[in-house]
């Protein structure tokens, strides 16, 4: 927990620290974690016999209460276009009764109802779709070639829809918002698959979307068009068998996905609700931080290992080197088994006492410290630690203890 608190992560719980060690699963978003988390509008694509024009005016007008940085980019690209009325503004549309439609994760749309009867709508395209279908309205047949244009280049579509008074809505076209991924990440993922963690990236963006983005960020898999049940359901499927999940959030809709993850780190900058549901929270709200979080307990694990192996080599060296020098006046057919030779049955023990007490007192930096950690799979590590610590355990006593008989057997009362 001290080791967390370094990296301005608050645990909950040093269970939650050793959990972040024994992972198998680690769920990151896409907005913020893998991508920059600005997207912008790059421009916008009319389907057929929908001027651009119309376009940009209908995706201005839907756009004008989202805060977030692509509702803002929606409405400059389409000032800087210099064919809507740049004197339409919240204010005075709110003024005039119209009424805005604020995005959420279930409908995965927002838009605007003005006071003329028209309606907007903006969103994946799967939600306006089924908003045009339940209104009465019909799929433009250019529509799928348009989004599946965008997502292929690896940028996120947002379908834009609307209706007249009295007649049903159409579509008009599609928003290209384009994201950049975070350089160095695909090295990441690529230690965390070299220990054996599989890396799923979570993303409302349509499946053509999702796997140009996780192809070029290098996670192994991804789960597109999420809502907060599709994220329960993902946690639950990986948790069967006894795996571990770990996954990042900071919105309410995060809050049952990361009280239900093994590993939940909630950002600072989140919500009350995803705080107290995650067992950590990171103070720099930086999400790529939980695979800090997972090499540090990681490192816990390997140092406990590598203490524990060494320990129980270092006992069965300790009692082979004790046992025949005791028994050997009793037993003298154990004398060939006496490969040190001590001075006497009292010596060799005296000398295994002070050894162990030294013993201890080395290792305690290295357990301060922590061994030095390498993004290696279980079967590496297992094999690391039996060759270093097992044999080092082996070898080390039959050393130390020959050479501290050495020394106590000078003693006036071993002699």
């Amino acid at each position: 927990m001290d080791r967390l608190v370094q990296h301005n992560v608050l645990a909950m719980s040093g269970r939650a620290v050793e959990a972040a060690g024994d992972i198998s699963t680690l769920l990151l978003d896409k907005t913020g974690t893998i991508t920059l988390g600005n997207r912008q509008a790059h421009t916008v694509l009319p389907v057929q016999g929908v001027s651009p024009e119309e376009l940009y005016q209908a995706a201005h007008l839907s756009s004008l209460a989202d805060e977030t940085p692509e509702g803002r980019s929606i409405v400059d690209r389409a000032l800087e276009s210099g064919v809507v009325d740049a004197t339409q503004s919240l204010g005075s549309l709110t003024r005039a009764g119209a009424e805005f439609v604020p995005f959420s994760a279930q409908t995965r749309m927002s838009g605007v109802n003005l006071p003329d009867g028209t309606r907007i709508r903006k969103g994946a395209g799967s939600a306006v779709a089924a908003w045009v279908h339940d209104e009465g309205g019909h799929m433009a047949h250019d529509i799928d070639a348009l989004v599946d244009e965008i997502s292929r280049a690896g940028g996120t579509p947002l379908v834009v829809a609307r209706a007249e008074a009295q007649r049903p809505p159409r579509m008009l076209g599609v928003i290209f918002l384009k994201d950049i991924v975070k350089p160095g990440l695909t090295e990441r993922f690529g230690q965390l698959r070299e220990m054996g963690i599989r890396t799923v990236m979570i993303t409302g963006d349509n499946p053509l979307t999702a796997a140009a983005i996780a192809a070029e960020a290098g996670v192994d898999d991804f789960l597109a068009e999420a809502t907060p049940e599709d994220k329960m359901a993902l946690i639950r499927k990986e948790q069967q068998g006894g795996r571990l999940v770990a996954m990042t959030g900071d919105g309410t809709n995060d809050a049952p996905a990361l009280a239900q993850a093994d590993v939940g780190v909630a950002m600072n900058t989140g919500t009350s609700a995803a705080k107290e549901a995650g067992n950590m929270v990171d103070l720099d709200s930086d999400p790529t931080k939980l695979i800090d979080i997972v090499a540090i307990g990681k490192q816990l694990l390997i140092t406990r290992g590598a203490l524990t192996t060494f320990s129980i080599a270092n006992d069965v060296a300790k009692y082979f080197a004790i046992i025949p020098a005791m028994f050997v006046p009793i037993f003298p057919g154990l004398s060939g088994l006496d490969i040190m030779r001590l001075h006497s049955p009292q010596s060799a023990m005296l000398s295994a006492v002070i050894f162990n007490a030294l013993i201890i007192v080395a290792l305690i930096p290295l357990s301060l410290k922590g061994v030095r950690y390498r993004p290696l799979s279980a079967v590496a590590m297992l094999r690391r630690n039996l060759l270093i610590y097992g044999v080092g355990g082996l070898i080390a006593p039959f050393v130390g203890i020959k050479l501290i008989d050495l020394v106590v057997s000078l003693l006036p009362g071993l002699k």
